[in-house]
């Protein structure tokens, strides 16, 4: 069996265990943690290290090793947490991000940044927690329990080198810390802690073995846990010398005591005792099982969970999903086809023939959006990696900020899902760096010092509406206007709002005082727009001065099969995304009105919506050309409506999406095309893309025969 096989599935399982780990601390009450979250970051490290231990990804190992033995010590709570302290874990887990990328790429995780990472969880583990075990030592001096055992203590008071001090804290014991195998910088880190846990008294040895003679009033676990950061288990052992220099009970750090004290349970030493079942557990170096049962039981908790998953659960890859998806799309094409045919044959004498074409049909459409909501996903997975953005630039930016999400579960196509993430990106980062006011700022206009953004999701008919919300200043309408100017744009005072909100998507535009490394170069927004324009979708803002912006986006469900109303042009058919379409009516010839630049206006209740004459616009040849006598499509793209001319409606139908640019070329006005039931290939209509064209081509115009104003305008 080749093991590399199963890199895969391990590398999928650790990003997912490093996702809830991310999720879990940034959700953490430093105050008062809770003690589950606590429980599944430990898990999380503790799977990722058994993981790359199988797979012998060493530094993976190593780094989550020393991440895991701190939390061990938060969950217990040996380690008080602060802000800070969640800081350095959130910066190991992007640093075993970056080493998993290196090992799924076949690299290996590069070493400074490996000795960095682990020279500072070292640091944390020794000052936090030998900061707890020194106020721990001065505690139990004085309490009254200690004073009743060390009464004999006087008596061999003169061997002053052996107790390391004079008239000393009755509570202290003499012990003998011996280092295995411990290299030098290593051994120097641990005697210069041991240091601080007790009075050495002396040291010496080889990188074999190397012997430290501490006296301190730490319990031999407590040194065992700080020491086991640096160290293995096995390359620690702890003699309990007792106060007359001979050996009275050994421990090493497993927490067994050794072979060479069979009679240290027998002389009283009711710790090693206690400690000695938990030896055969694999981490009962940093744990004490017995004294903490309720927090020992947490550790075997995750097996059912894991379980549960592997059974109700099937990893399959994607391209495999994706063949099947094209072999439903060839299906449904088949069986258009089969009902092209059908259409021409008698219903009455083949009746069965129909029947089951209709079936046929049922069973087709039912299979497709079974397998389609294979590849749906909650809009979590995009939801959930903002929380660490946010945090860490509203720090950045010395703002503070209140992240709401809502619609987690609302789903998407994958091929979609993981195309939004940057868009929504670099909008989070606007509303956060633009949008949001700075603390004081925001109290002098009477707002809360914390800005609210919101991160929003729903379904709307065939489309996902995704939002960016957020409550600051809003958009400048003025100030918009004289950048876009100054850019030489187009612009006019009698511009609508929404026309100057969309100033903001042109290239290099950008309002920002000055350039930093957060916003201000002016590259990004015109990004934004195109590739969710790829996507089928648009982008539309909404904002108000002072009281925050809107950026809403609007994608099609998925980019693979898609319900269209299918028009005639001529002798051409097109296909209409039907989320797109409204209503349709035959136009009358008092509704049309003609403006300045031969452009027209259809009169739609009280609305006059721009007309597009299909034919005139994609140069189809022998379509009508009087517009009282072709039916109007009032369609929706880009958040405006339009109408749009066409001979004929042919009707609704599933159609199979194919990419145009794949197989040919961009074509203006055409988003993708599709195969009829005839075989016969169909354009799929980008409205707004539509709209811009027709406006290129208003010269032409002539072409249509439209009534003039005088015939049109009311007297």
């Amino acid at each position: 069996m080749d093991i590399t096989d199963f890199y895969d599935t391990f590398f999928e399982e650790a990003e997912e265990l490093l996702g809830d780990m991310e999720r879990h601390l940034l959700d953490l009450d430093v105050d008062d943690p809770d003690p589950e979250q606590l429980n599944a970051i430990f898990r999380a490290a503790h799977s990722i290290k058994g993981g790359a231990g199988t797979f012998g990804f060493v530094v993976l190992q190593e780094t989550t090793h020393i991440l895991e033995n701190l939390l061990d010590h938060t969950r217990r709570g040996e380690l008080t947490l602060r802000r800070d302290i969640v800081d350095t874990f959130l910066e190991a887990k992007d640093m075993l991000h970056d080493q998993l990328d290196a090992y799924r790429n076949g690299a290996e995780p590069d070493p400074e940044a490996f000795e960095r990472i682990c020279r500072t969880l070292k640091q944390l583990a020794l000052d936090e927690l030998g900061k707890s075990m020194g106020g721990d030592t001065a505690a139990p001096a004085p309490a009254a329990p200690p004073k009743a055992e060390p009464e004999p203590a006087p008596a061999p008071t003169a061997d002053e080198p052996v107790a390391g001090d004079s008239g000393g804290d009755a509570g202290e014991r003499r012990l003998c810390i011996s280092l295995l195998d411990v290299g030098d910088k290593d051994r120097q880190l641990l005697v210069e802690e041991l240091g601080q846990l007790g009075e050495i008294a002396s040291q010496s040895g080889d990188a074999k073995r190397y012997d430290v003679h501490l006296s301190t009033g730490v319990s031999n676990d407590d040194i065992e846990a700080v020491m086991c950061f640096i160290v293995e288990p096995e390359q620690l052992t702890i003699v309990d010398e007792g106060n007359s220099g001979s050996p009275v009970a050994a421990t090493e750090s497993s927490g067994a005591p050794t072979t060479s004290s069979p009679a240290a349970p027998a002389a009283g030493d009711k710790t090693a005792a206690e400690d000695a079942p938990a030896a055969s557990a694999p981490e009962s170096g940093a744990a004490k099982a017995p004294d903490k049962p309720g927090k020992a039981a947490a550790k075997p908790a995750a097996k059912p969970k894991g379980g549960g998953a592997e059974s109700s659960s099937i990893r399959v890859p994607v391209d495999k999903v994706d063949q099947i998806i094209n072999l439903v799309g060839e299906l449904i094409i088949t069986q258009a086809m089969l009902d092209q045919t059908a259409s021409e044959i008698d219903g009455v004498t083949h009746s069965s023939l129909h029947n089951g074409l209709n079936l046929l049909q049922r069973n087709a459409r039912d299979l497709q959006e079974a397998v389609m909501s294979i590849r749906m996903m909650p809009m979590d997975y995009v939801f959930s990696r903002f929380p660490r953005l946010v945090r860490d630039l509203a720090a950045k930016l010395n703002k503070e900020i209140e992240l709401v999400t809502e619609g987690k579960s609302t789903e998407l196509d994958k091929s979609l899902i993981e195309r939004i993430i940057d868009p929504l990106t670099h909008l989070v980062r606007n509303s956060l760096d633009h949008g949001i006011e700075l603390p004081d700022a925001r109290e002098t206009v009477g707002k809360p010092r914390v800005g609210r953004l919101t991160l929003s999701a729903q379904h709307q008919g065939g489309n996902i509406l995704i939002e960016v919300i957020d409550d600051g200043a809003g958009l400048s309408r003025e100030k918009i206007l004289a950048k876009a100017e100054k850019n030489g744009l187009s612009v006019s005072d009698s511009m609508s709002d929404d026309e100057v909100w969309q100033l903001i998507f042109a290239p290099g535009f950008s309002t920002a005082e000055q350039v930093s490394d957060v916003s201000g170069r002016g590259v990004g927004m015109d990004v934004v727009k195109r590739n969710i324009q790829s996507m089928g979708g648009h982008v539309e803002i909404m904002s108000r001065y002072g009281q925050g912006t809107t950026t809403r986006i609007v994608l099609p469900l998925t980019l693979a099969i898609l319900d269209g109303m299918s028009i005639k042009v001529g002798e051409e058919v097109f296909i209409l995304p039907l989320g797109a379409v409204l209503e349709s009516l035959q136009p009358s010839r008092d509704d049309l009105y003609s403006m300045a630049g031969d452009d027209l206006l259809l009169k739609v209740r009280d609305e006059y919506l721009p007309v597009i004459a299909l034919h005139h616009v994609l140069d189809v040849a022998e379509a009508r050309t009087e517009l009282t006598e072709c039916i109007v499509v009032i369609v929706q793209g880009e958040g405006r409506r339009y109408a749009l001319v066409v001979d004929d409606l042919i009707g609704q139908q599933q159609v199979v999406v194919k990419n145009l640019e794949t197989n040919y070329r961009k074509v203006p006005g055409i988003s993708a095309a599709t195969i009829l039931g005839d075989g016969s290939v169909a354009l799929i209509l980008d409205i707004a893309d539509l709209h811009r064209l027709s406006r290129r081509k208003s010269g032409k115009r002539a072409a249509v025969s439209t009534p003039s104003a005088q015939e049109v305008l009311p007297s």
